[in-house]
């Protein structure tokens, strides 16, 4: 009767939060509507406190979502949470993420109480919940980056073909931008019309490398900036970019081979006493209900799942290699 009971609550707190998530979005007018001020402000540097856009921005951001994350940036914490959603290209706001992570805290907590009847188990769950939608942006970041430097050396080469053909650079640009996979054509997208719209190439390069927190892009930057201040062939500076942005990704190609051992062994090593727990519950029922309701059983199943949690961290950073 538990079970199905927790199944119930399981199924009407998904629903719940889907209802949620559809209710708080911004609509695709709003979106495009703070889209523009957004530019707007940022390529003329508006100063002025009181001006009639940052006014249509108020109105438009005046609700719940919004006023929570307006009391959040208050907090330190909340600049390197707005950086993380720009990084990860997320539509979610500041207050979204952080009105997901309570209803994954809250149902991940709930859900452990009303299985397990452990208050300890059911703190444990309620972290580990929290931190679901912050994990999912990391993945996403991750994600973003990998693509976006697997399309970096072929987007290099179309440019320095370009020039090589006598265009100029912000021609080179546009056509990064026309012919190159997503994301990187959005963010040259992006780098073109804040020329268009006057910003300084050095600045719009700047702001790019902000977006992407990639270290090809830092390093592709730094060259084109450097060639800008003390001359050289431009061409020839892109060619030497594309080529050691390429070995960098073969050789992180190689090391993930190489750990992808030690990396299994880790995931093993961590499942592997929860999967057995579960099993042995399967075939004999009550087998483990000792370590659930014992005290001392108790504690040695906490002290074991630290364990566990600790291990699988050390076996990851000996398994991460930077290259």
């Amino acid at each position: 009767m538990t079970s199905m009971l927790s199944i119930v609550f399981l199924i009407a707190l998904i629903l719940s939060f889907v209802i949620l998530m559809l209710g708080t979005r911004e609509t695709t007018s709003s979106k495009s509507a703070q889209l523009r001020l957004r530019t707007i402000r940022h390529s003329i540097h508006v100063q002025k406190p009181g001006n009639r856009g940052a006014e249509l921005e108020a109105e438009g951001d005046r609700n719940l979502v919004a006023s929570i994350g307006d009391f959040l940036r208050r907090y330190s914490f909340a600049t390197s949470l707005q950086l993380l959603l720009i990084h990860a290209d997320s539509s979610m706001s500041l207050g979204s993420v952080v009105i997901a992570c309570a209803a994954w805290a809250l149902g991940c907590g709930l859900f452990i109480l009303l299985l397990s009847r452990a208050t300890v188990l059911a703190c444990g769950a309620t972290i580990a919940g929290a931190a679901i939608p912050y994990i999912c942006l990391r993945i996403k970041r991750a994600r973003r980056v990998k693509a976006f430097n697997t399309a970096l050396p072929d987007a290099i080469d179309l440019m320095a073909r370009s020039l090589r053909a006598g265009h100029s650079m912000n021609s080179s640009i546009e056509l990064v931008a026309e012919q190159s996979a997503e994301p990187l054509a959005s963010e040259f997208v992006q780098l073109y019309k804040l020329q268009r719209l006057g910003r300084h190439f050095r600045d719009a390069l700047l702001e790019m490398g902000a977006r992407i927190p990639s270290r090809d892009l830092q390093f592709l930057i730094t060259a084109i900036l450097v060639q800008k201040d003390t001359g050289g062939d431009l061409t020839e500076i892109l060619d030497r970019s594309a080529h050691v942005i390429r070995e960098r990704i073969r050789i992180q190609g190689e090391v993930r081979v190489r750990t992808a051992q030690g990396r299994m062994t880790g995931w093993i090593l961590s499942l592997l006493p929860l999967i057995m727990l579960a099993l042995l519950n399967m075939v004999s029922p009550g087998y483990s209900s000792i370590l659930l309701h014992d005290p001392v059983g108790q504690k040695l199943l906490y002290a074991g799942g630290f364990l566990i949690f600790v291990g699988g961290l050390i076996i990851l950073r000996i398994v991460d290699v930077q290259v």
